[in-house]
C-alpha cells in the first residue's frame, strides 16, 4: 500500500516502471493504492492532469537529487547486529557534534563509520549528526533538507545509514540525530503541490512557517521522529530551533514528539533522547509534563558558550556584550542561564526564565564550540585559529567539566586547524547569488568584515572545511594537536572518575570570579576548578587538598595556596 495526503489534488497517479497508476481518495486528503513496488524500484506522482512528476513526500531514497523520482527502501531488509544494546541515557554523557560531509575526506556514512574507534578512545558517548536528509545540490550544512524522510545520496544513502548506526552501537556510541522541522529548503520543495504544508501569511527566520494547525502536517513530523528510532534505530534527536516552531494547538508539538518517543522508548525498551535547540531560555521544554512542561530530555544553553567565548577571547561584538564581565560566566556556570528575565541588549528587551533549581544540571547541552558559532562567523574560524594554547586547554576544562552535559565539535579535541565554513552547491544560479549576497549583508550589519567572508558556492569553501586527520595521524604533524587531543581524553576519563563532576544537583554549584585578576573557580561539590583567564600569574587561597589534573607543569600547591600561571587551569579535590 503507498499513500500520500495531497488535499489540493484532484486527481492522483502513480508512475513507476510498469505505467501510471491511478490512486483512489481516501478521505481527509488522502490518496492510497495497491503498488506494485520492490526495493530499489524508482516511482513518483504526477498531480492533477499535468504530466510533471514529484518524488513522494515521504521518500526513503533520491538516488538522483531531491527533483528526480523517488526509490522505494525497504527499511526492514537489513540485518541488525545490535540486538545486545541497551541504550545510553544522556545522564553522564558527553555529545560529539559532527558532519557528516566534512568529518572525513570522503564525506560518507561509511567513511565516518571507520572513525568510530577514535570517538570511542577520546571518552564520546553520543554522536550527534548534523541534518542529513536530502536537499538540493551535493555539499550542503543540511538546514535546507527538502526531503526529511530521505537519507543524502552522497552520504551513502539509507542503507549506509543503518550501517554507521549499526557499528556505532557495536563501540558503545548512541546516536542522535538532528532533524529539522521549523522550514524547508529553497530548492526541491514540492510540498505546497500537494497540501497546505506551509502557512504562506507567516514567515520565520528561513522562509515560511510550517502549518502545525494541520492534523496530517503534524503526523507528517511525528511519524519521521519515530522512523529514525524505530527504522534507523537512533538513540534520539536533536530539535533544530524549536522557538521557531509556532503551535497554537492545546498540545504543541514538542509535547506530541515527546509523548510518542517515551512510549516508543518503552516498548524497544531502551532510552530515547530528546534534546531542543531553542533561543528562549525558557526551561518549560525540558520540565516534566506533570508540572506544565513539554518533558522533552533536554535543551542547548547559549549562554553558557556566549559567556565563556568572551571570557577566552574578549570579543564583545553583537550578542556577546552582554557577557563581558566574568561574572556572567559565574551566573550561567550557576544557573544555567544568563539571561533569565533579564534586560538583554541585542534584544532590545527582557530576556528568558530562571531555571527551576531541581531540574537535573545535565538538562542542559553547553559547549565552547559548535557548527552554529563556528560556522556563522564571517571566516568560519574556530578557537584554535584565533586563540593561544592556554587559552584551548582552559576552554577544554570548562567545556567538559561543566555543570552540564559537554559537547564538542567535531576536530576542537585536537584543536584542528582547518575552518568550518557556511558552504551549499544550489545548482540555481539565482539562488547562488541570493545565498552569496545574503550572506555579506547579514555580515555587514553586524559589522563584521565582509572581506573575509568565503563565497558560499566556491567549492573551495566546502574544501577548506574538511577535516585534516594527518594533524593527529602524521608523525611531523604540530605537536600541539596531539597535546590537545591527550587533554580532552584526560578530562573525559576525569569526568567518569569523579563522582561530582556528573552530580546533576544545582545547589551543589557555587562560582565566584576575580574581574580585576581575572579569575575564575567553579565548585562542584569537592572539585575545585580554578582557571587564571589573565596574561599574568596569580597565587590563589585553596585550603588544603589534591591537586588532580593541570593544563600547564608549571602549576603548583604549596601551604594551601595555588599559583596559577597565565592562561592556565587546575583541578583540585578537597
Amino acid at each position: 500500500m503507498i499513500e500520500v495526503w495531497a488535499p489540493r489534488a484532484s486527481r492522483m497517479r502513480l508512475r513507476h516502471a510498469g505505467g501510471d497508476l491511478d490512486l483512489h481518495p481516501g478521505g481527509g486528503g488522502w490518496w492510497r493504492a495497491d503498488a506494485p513496488l520492490a526495493d530499489g524500484d524508482r516511482y513518483g506522482f504526477v498531480l492533477d492532469d499535468g504530466d510533471a512528476v514529484r518524488p513522494d513526500p515521504r521518500s526513503r531514497r533520491q538516488p538522483d537529487g531531491v527533483h528526480d523520482l523517488s526509490a522505494w527502501f525497504d527499511a526492514d531488509a537489513y540485518e541488525w547486529n545490535d540486538d545486545a544494546w541497551t541504550g545510553r541515557q544522556l545522564a553522564g554523557g558527553v555529545v560529539y557534534e559532527l558532519h557528516i560531509g566534512t568529518f572525513t575526506p570522503e564525506g560518507t556514512l561509511d567513511a565516518a563509520a571507520a572513525r568510530v574507534d577514535h570517538l570511542v578512545d577520546l571518552g564520546v558517548t553520543h554522536v550527534e549528526l548534523l541534518p542529513v536528509n536530502g536537499f538540493n545540490g551535493v555539499w550542503n550544512w543540511g538546514y535546507d533538507g527538502v526531503l526529511w524522510y530521505t537519507v543524502h545520496e552522497a552520504y551513502g544513502g539509507p542503507a549506509a545509514y543503518q550501517r554507521f548506526v549499526d557499528a556505532c552501537h557495536g563501540r558503545g556510541l548512541a546516536v542522535i540525530q538532528d532533524v529539522v522541522y521549523n522550514h524547508l529548503g529553497p530548492s526541491g520543495n514540492y510540498l505546497p503541490e500537494f497540501g497546505p504544508y506551509l502557512r504562506d501569511a507567516e514567515r520565520n527566520t528561513w522562509g515560511s512557517s510550517v502549518n502545525l494547525d494541520e492534523a496530517a502536517v503534524r503526523s507528517f513530523i511525528v511519524d519521521n521522529a519515530l522512523m529514525w528510532m524505530r527504522d534507523y534505530h537512533v538513540d534520539g534527536l536533536r530539535l533544530d530551533a524549536v522557538h521557531a516552531l509556532l503551535d497554537r494547538t492545546d498540545r504543541h508539538i514538542l509535547q506530541e514528539i515527546a509523548e510518542e518517543t517515551d512510549a516508543l522508548s518503552a516498548h524497544l525498551g531502551r532510552p530515547l533522547t530528546l534534546i531542543a535547540e531553542s533561543d528562549m531560555n525558557d526551561a518549560t521544554l525540558i520540565s516534566a509534563r506533570e508540572a506544565g512542561g513539554y518533558g522533552l530530555t533536554a535543551q542547548w544553553s547559549d549562554d553558557y558558550h556566549h559567556a565563556l567565548h568572551v571570557a577566552l577571547t574578549g570579543e564583545t561584538v553583537g550578542y556577546y556584550a552582554d557577557f563581558a564581565p566574568l561574572s556572567a560566566l559565574v551566573k550561567a556556570a550557576t544557573r544555567g542561564f544568563f539571561h533569565d528575565g533579564t534586560w538583554s541588549s541585542f534584544r532590545g528587551r527582557d530576556h528568558g526564565r530562571p531555571i527551576d533549581p531541581r531540574i537535573p544540571t545535565w538538562r542542559l547541552v553547553t559547549y565552547s564550540q559548535d557548527h552554529d558559532q563556528i560556522g556563522n562567523r564571517a571566516a568560519g574560524d574556530r578557537l584554535s585559529q584565533t586563540l593561544d594554547e592556554g587559552g584551548l586547554r582552559i576552554a577544554a576544562v570548562l567545556t567538559l567539566l561543566a555543570p552540564y552535559t559537554p559537547m564538542l565539535f567535531m576536530g576542537e579535541e585536537w584543536a584542528a586547524s582547518t575552518p568550518w565554513q557556511f558552504f551549499t552547491s544550489h545548482p540555481e544560479p539565482e539562488l547562488a547569488t541570493a545565498t552569496a549576497e545574503g550572506r555579506l549583508a547579514e555580515f555587514e550589519a553586524m559589522g563584521w568584515d565582509e572581506s573575509v567572508v568565503p563565497d558560499p558556492q566556491d567549492p573551495d569553501t566546502f574544501a577548506r572545511s574538511h577535516l585534516d586527520w594527518a594533524e593527529v595521524t602524521a608523525p611531523d604533524s604540530d605537536p600541539r594537536h596531539r597535546r590537545t587531543l591527550d587533554l580532552y581524553r584526560r578530562l573525559a576519563e576525569l569526568r567518569r572518575a569523579l563522582p561530582d563532576l556528573t552530580d546533576p544537583d544545582f545547589t551543589a554549584l557555587s562560582a565566584e570570579a576575580d574581574e580585576d585578576a581575572r579569575t575564575f573557580v567553579l565548585h562542584r561539590g569537592a572539585v575545585d576548578i580554578v582557571v587564571n583567564f589573565g596574561t599574568d600569574a596569580v597565587a590563589m587561597e585553596t585550603g588544603t587538598g589534591n591537586l588532580v589534573l593541570t593544563t600547564d607543569d608549571a602549576v603548583s600547591v604549596h601551604s594551601g595556596r595555588i599559583t596559577l600561571p597565565a592562561r592556565s587551569a587546575a583541578v583540585m579535590t578537597r
